[in-house]
């Protein structure tokens, strides 16, 4: 990011308007992380499909092409087929391998590595950077990738049934494969998979009995079992792992298996950890159909009746961010406070790295604009994208259109 151009104020980047023109059909328009480059799939008088970037064409076509978007790294990548093979593109580049079927696109945080789930000879596994694993399975349900992108995980089955055969499924028909070896314990059900800051362990919800669930590191289940839990999401600090389980006086949280929390509720999820690794914020139903945020047990004084999306910590972990519906409408609501604003639909809180002020893309009336504070900035758009803060917090990246024009714009915070 520090590398990226936060000096020119605007640039008009490609016209929108001349690919709906040139071109039978335009796909969803894709944006780079640094705002230089616009892509969407196109299709061309051939009935051919592949990506147009800044207004040009890959010189490879495809017969179809799906999954468009752009890395941390700022390669352009897609799901591709042709001769009814499937395969992955980078930056005009194929694997050299294909498959019955490529899905779930997975891409590390610094855009190096690529996974995704495949299908070949009905079996069913990942493929990691287009090397596929060596072992397949009768399924495989999605596709993990480590921070660092060199490890990936899945939920599978490893033993057939016969129709109607519960008996076999009792025993247990499903596990985790990492890097391709699953785990030699099965379970009844698998979901939920996250990896450790390291990358040395999996955690995942597990399904131990009819109505037993807890949560497994590496295999290895916790010793107490609950009612039901939800997907667990690793410390990064400690060597804990934390889930919202579900106990016969209600939801809380737990960690390595001991109750945390001292508080219960009619529903929890959607934890998160501040970065500090001192605050736990989850999303809590006190009262049956209200929502709001718990930060360590303890609730926002304010519910609200339709909605309450994931919380956001601010840099310093001073403050919870998150989205909020109530009555239909759309805000954001930050330490419990909604802004006095709503709209049509509103994106995720961002932070300032300095964490004093908050921006976000919100939709009113079918139009974009950039929210500060709770308070619309002065431009509007046809479409946008979620506004970056520079890194020393003084300005912000825009990226928008506008009468069918794309602009890559850097506007001070002040100016908004």
């Amino acid at each position: 990011m520090n590398h990226w151009d936060w000096e020119i104020k605007e640039k008009k980047i490609a016209d929108i308007n001349e690919w709906r023109l040139k071109f039978s059909s335009v796909g969803e328009l894709v944006v780079s992380p640094d705002g230089e480059r616009i892509s969407a799939v196109i299709k061309t008088e051939n009935k051919e499909f592949t990506p147009c970037v800044n207004g040009k064409e890959w010189e490879e076509k495809f017969e179809k092409v799906w999954s468009l978007r752009f890395g941390p790294d700022g390669r352009l990548i897609g799901i591709a087929m042709n001769d009814d093979e499937w395969t992955v593109a980078t930056e005009q580049e194929t694997w050299k391998e294909s498959f019955e079927y490529v899905w779930n696109l997975q891409i590390s945080q610094d855009g190096t590595n690529i996974a995704a789930n495949i299908k070949r000879d009905n079996q069913y596994g990942i493929a990691l950077n287009g090397i596929s694993w060596e072992n397949l399975f009768l399924e495989a349900r999605n596709c993990v990738i480590s921070s660092d992108g060199k490890r990936v995980a899945t939920c599978v089955q490893t033993k057939g049934l016969g129709e109607g055969d519960i008996f076999g499924y009792l025993e247990g028909v499903w596990t985790v494969a990492v890097d391709g070896i699953p785990w030699e314990k099965n379970f009844l059900n698998v979901w939920g998979i996250d990896f450790s800051s390291d990358n040395s362990k999996v955690a995942v919800e597990v399904r131990t009995d009819t109505c037993e669930y807890t949560i497994a590191v590496n295999g290895i289940p916790w010793k107490e079992t609950f009612k039901c839990v939800w997907e667990p999401l690793f410390h990064h600090l400690r060597d804990e792992v934390i889930a919202p389980v579900q106990t016969d006086k209600g939801w809380t949280i737990a960690a390595n298996g001991t109750l945390i929390w001292d508080r219960y509720f009619t529903q929890v999820w959607y934890q998160k950890i501040s970065p500090e690794g001192k605050k736990i914020a989850a999303v809590v139903s006190p009262t049956f159909g209200r929502w709001t945020i718990a930060v360590n047990g303890v609730t926002w004084e304010k519910s609200f009746g339709d909605a309450v999306l994931s919380p956001i910590f601010s840099p310093d972990g001073s403050k919870v961010a998150a989205i909020v519906k109530d009555k239909n409408r759309w805000t954001i609501a930050v330490d419990g406070e909604p802004w006095n604003i709503d709209f049509d639909m509103v994106w995720d809180p961002i932070f300032s790295p300095d964490s004093s002020t908050i921006i976000a893309k919100g939709e009113k009336g079918g139009k974009f604009f950039i929210v500060k504070d709770g308070k619309l900035g002065k431009e509007v758009f046809d479409s946008l994208w979620n506004p970056i803060f520079s890194p020393d917090g003084k300005k912000i990246l825009v990226k928008g259109i506008k009468e069918g024009i794309y602009y890559r714009k850097v506007i001070p915070v002040d100016q908004i």
